[in-house]
């Protein structure tokens, strides 16, 4: 897309086209009928039609056409109130990518210093992976096994285990406790971000091109222990090549032997799904089972509904994202659990510092540890 240089105003679109800011054909897929309101984590707190999908469309369109000023506050609100969980997606009978629309509403809005600060931090950490491989020296990821060579297509002899930014830095334990489970992952050194950071933040095209990237320099099927990521990988480099470690350890036959205890009894654990994991690739009974094989299993309403970690979320307005999480943790609290099993890490992240916050007694893990937990 293509537009002024300046700060001078966009001219006024000719009748019947619009600016070019979204694809006409997925605004126009929306037909107003509302089944989204009830699926949308931000209506639900507000009540406010402009805080739910249909309503952020409406003004999507409302921008497409020259209706609203590029500089209207409500643009700018909603755009970012926005957590891009796609539960909408999920209810729609129209089958609207909001994702998508989300990506070129941001796309637009989130520009040079439009673009929140944080974000901008973040995405340029990421974008140097030599910052993300100096992460390993200090904090021990998985690492060692791979030559990161690829072809750039999948193989059904070799997977190779994709080192999350968040997870290299915050977490280095779940890509240890992935290759425990699966020694026969491989975890390439010179692995860069997937670019899913970027796709959400307003820089969608160069989150294409990281994860098309990534893609071409590891090799076979790429397994990923985040459940955004997974996501975002699959929709640049095809479903054929993508596996969340759930659905790699069901596929590879990976049956748990043991089983995780407190105080001499089978654990309690519950599990928070990943939302572009559930909504964007359907995984919702793959981490269930496996759980189950190792525990006792316990359904945490609700589950399917957003953390409020939604990747930048948590850190660029932080009351939203507790206002979204306190109803789930008020949940954990009356299930009597012992875990709550993630499989992202932002949720992960979310989980862990509000539940302490909370002073609550329930642990949040991610599977792999959860899974390495139970021993062979």
């Amino acid at each position: 897309m293509t537009g002024p240089t300046d700060d001078s105003p966009r001219p006024a679109p000719e009748p019947g086209r619009g600016l070019g800011i979204f694809d006409k054909r997925q605004l126009d897929r929306c037909i107003s009928c509302g089944f989204c309101l009830p699926a949308c984590p931000t209506y639900t707190l507000t009540g406010e039609e402009t805080s739910s999908p249909r309503g952020r469309i409406t003004l999507m369109r409302a921008l497409e056409t020259g209706e609203l000023p590029e500089d209207d506050p409500t643009l700018a609100e909603e755009s970012s109130y926005c957590l891009g969980c796609r539960a909408c997606e999920t209810v729609c009978p129209a089958g609207v990518e909001y994702g998508s629309l989300l990506e070129q509403w941001r796309d637009h809005q989130w520009q040079g210093r439009d673009r929140p600060w944080i974000a901008r931090i973040l995405m340029a950490l990421v974008s140097r992976p030599a910052l993300l491989r100096l992460q390993g020296l200090v904090r021990r990821h998985a690492r060692g096994r791979g030559s990161g060579r690829s072809s750039g297509s999948a193989d059904p002899d070799t997977a190779s285990l994709m080192l999350g930014c968040v997870e290299r830095g915050l977490y280095p334990k779940v890509s240890r406790a992935a290759t425990a489970l699966r020694p026969e992952l491989g975890v390439p050194a010179r692995q860069g971000c997937c670019g899913a950071l970027h796709a959400h933040n307003g820089d969608s095209t160069t989150g294409g091109e990281m994860a098309r990237a990534l893609g071409e320099r590891l090799p076979g099927t790429i397994v990923t222990t985040a459940g955004g990521c997974a996501a975002h990988l699959a929709h640049h480099l095809g479903r054929d090549r993508v596996r969340e470690l759930s659905q790699y350890l069901e596929e590879t036959g990976h049956r748990p032997t043991g089983q995780v205890t407190v105080d001499g009894r089978r654990a309690r654990a519950a599990l928070q799904d990943s939302c572009h994991l559930r909504n964007g690739l359907g995984v919702t009974r793959q981490p269930r089972d496996l759980i189950a094989a190792v525990a006792d299993y316990v359904e945490l309403p609700g589950a399917g509904e957003c953390c409020g970690a939604a990747g930048t979320y948590a850190m660029l307005r932080p009351a939203d994202s507790r206002a979204v999480l306190d109803p789930k943790l008020e949940a954990l609290a009356r299930l009597d659990v012992d875990f709550v099993v993630t499989v992202n890490p932002g949720c992960q992240r979310q989980l862990q510092q509000n539940l302490r916050r909370h002073r609550s007694p329930v642990r949040a893990v991610h599977l792999a540890e959860f899974l390495a937990m139970a021993g062979p």
